[in-house]
């Protein structure tokens, strides 16, 4: 498959007419229409639905726009990294990460190199452990900031020295803002909301001594800051890390520290074997060197 009639059944996809792909591309109807046809036929598989309104894409085209997706943006971050020279470092940085406060850590990194390097440029991508790793196995990212017990055993790694604290957020109102602390006894019946992620960590799981099935799991979340919005409705209490919401001056929300402590582990992980872009390599050579500096 060329990569050029990738992006032409992309545009397709994405303006679900021929017609207004052909003027997106400022080519005409009938070429486009015959390199869609000739995709088809190279797979085997239909990949549109030609409609009088709009085309729509089969099970199979479905599938294709996103590896198609995967391919064009790694073409884009390879070309990237290739324009990239020596005396002038410049490029894409792609990382991923898990909500966390650390994230500042990497911010500062990104701050100090620019004033070196000002033609490099970042590009974050949220999301849980899975997602990164993901994201990271396919080379779409160079570095992935995880949070919690990951295994990481197929990446280099850096591991942070700073930890994430577990507590549970809720209403200043609430019954438990009274406590200093949160045991698991005093979730058992609440309605919680959990991340996706903390919803299958074996660490939370064995802190909540009890079988998550007998737990009342109101919602579940991927950014806490929507889970935050239900929290001040009264719609429950959101296990969550500290520091990803205000909680100071005139919020309604506060937070409270999980007892027995439930810390979450930090690292740095990128593909072992890879060769690394300038730009990244450059940002790695960052990130060790603030890491340095943290040394007392």
């Amino acid at each position: 498959m060329d990569i050029r009639v990738l992006q032409y059944f992309l545009a397709v996809a994405r303006e679900e007419s021929i017609t207004k792909a052909a003027e997106a591309l400022r080519m005409t109807q009938p070429p486009l229409s015959r390199q869609l046809k000739d995709l088809e036929d190279e797979l085997g598989k239909q990949l549109l639905i030609r409609g009088n309104k709009k085309v729509t894409l089969t099970e199979d085209g479905m599938l294709l726009r996103k590896r198609a997706e995967e391919l064009v943006d790694l073409m884009e971050k390879t070309k990237a990294e290739l324009a990239s020279s020596n005396e002038n470092i410049n490029g894409e940085i792609h990382i991923g990460c898990g909500e966390t406060e650390a994230i500042s850590f990497l911010a500062q990194a990104a701050q100090n190199l620019q004033k070196k390097h000002p033609l490099i440029h970042y590009h974050i991508y949220s999301g849980d452990a899975e997602r990164v790793m993901e994201k990271l196995d396919k080379g779409l990212i160079d570095f992935g900031l995880l949070v919690g017990p990951t295994d990481i055993s197929k990446y280099d790694y850096i591991r942070l020295p700073m930890k994430d604290l577990w507590g549970v957020l809720m209403r200043k109102d609430s019954p438990l803002a009274e406590k200093e602390t949160i045991s698991a006894e005093d979730l058992w019946d609440k309605p919680l909301i959990i991340s996706h992620q903390s919803s299958i960590n074996s660490e939370m799981f064995s802190w909540l001594k009890t079988d998550l099935s007998k737990l009342n799991i109101a919602a579940t979340y991927d950014l806490v800051y929507n889970a935050a919005q239900f929290v001040k409705k009264g719609f429950g209490y959101v296990i969550a890390l500290d520091k990803l919401i205000n909680t100071t001056g005139n919020s309604n929300l506060c937070f409270k520290p999980l007892f027995p402590p439930l810390e979450a582990e930090l690292c740095i992980v990128w593909k072992k074997y890879q060769v690394l872009s300038r730009a990244s390599n450059t940002f790695l050579q960052q990130l060790q060197q603030e890491l340095e500096n943290l040394q007392p």
